[in-house]
């Protein structure tokens, strides 16, 4: 009776060892079920062999994925994210930098974007917005930015081809070029280029000991300066024109040879300079 007893009890043993080989438990649930066919099942977890840590999760229904499937790097952070259905890439796909900000975003069909896709720079400005069609093409308006935020370029896309006025900025946000397509292909004569456009440095009157720049409007106190640095006019200015302040003139050797003082818009005396 003993001997049998033993033999059940070790029966019953391996029969606990296999069920929990079978069935893993994380965070309270069951994972990485089979069933009675051989079929993957309900929610599984694939570990990183060197790390410990997530590798893939997400859900199968008779061995095929379905819904959103998340992969981790090696450090544990989300990598991406993808919606599968019967075990394809049909819908919202969205991935990641190592640092956490997310790479690009969209709607993923098998093996191409459709709808509104955005890409991003790793320090989590917008790099591209675009529009695809449902042969991802792309179609519509698309935009391309700098890695400051401001719009480098926008236009339109026919079918994966420029379409109409193709808009290019600076850095700074003016205008570049503007560039007309028809199928896309360029019409060189239409072609327009834009100097880019330069601030000029303005001093403001503060304390003494401090100066800031600001941009010149025409109205107020200003201390306007040549390129050679050198003080040009500095006063009150009213919509663009001095009125109440003083006018600085040099000779080719950069000295100061008069000074003229304006008062109520009026010049009211002239110094030279040299005499002093």
């Amino acid at each position: 009776m003993k001997f049998l007893f033993f033999l059940l009890s070790f029966i019953f043993l391996i029969n606990i060892n296999s069920v929990a080989q079978k069935f893993k438990i994380f965070n309270g649930d069951t994972i990485n079920r089979i069933d009675d066919n051989n079929l993957k099942q309900g929610m599984w977890v694939i570990f990183n062999n060197d790390t410990g840590k997530k590798n893939d999760a997400g859900l199968y229904k008779n061995n095929k994925k379905n819904g959103i499937w998340k992969k981790y790097y090696k450090s544990g952070t989300i990598k991406s994210e993808i919606t599968y259905l019967n075990n394809i890439p049909t819908g919202y796909a969205k991935f990641y930098y190592a640092n956490g900000n997310v790479s690009e975003e969209g709607i993923w069909k098998i093996n191409k974007w459709t709808g509104n896709y955005k890409y991003y720079f790793e320090n989590g400005k917008l790099s591209y917005d675009w529009n695809y069609n449902a042969r991802g093409k792309r179609t519509g308006e698309q935009k391309y930015y700098h890695e400051n935020g401001n719009l480098m370029i926008e236009g339109d896309w026919d079918n994966g081809k420029e379409s109409g006025v193709l808009k290019e900025y600076y850095a700074d946000g003016s205008l570049k070029s503007e560039k007309s397509f028809a199928d896309g292909k360029l019409d060189e004569t239409l072609v327009k280029h834009y100097k880019k456009q330069e601030t000029k440095s303005i001093v403001t009157k503060k304390e003494k000991s401090t100066e800031s720049l600001k941009l010149f409007t025409g109205n107020g106190y200003y201390k306007l300066k040549k390129k050679n640095k050198k003080v040009d006019r500095e006063g009150e200015f009213l919509n663009g024109r001095l009125v109440d302040g003083k006018r600085y003139f040099y000779n080719s050797k950069g000295e100061l040879i008069k000074t003229s003082i304006y008062k109520n818009g009026k010049l009211i005396r002239n110094i030279d300079n040299l005499k002093k």
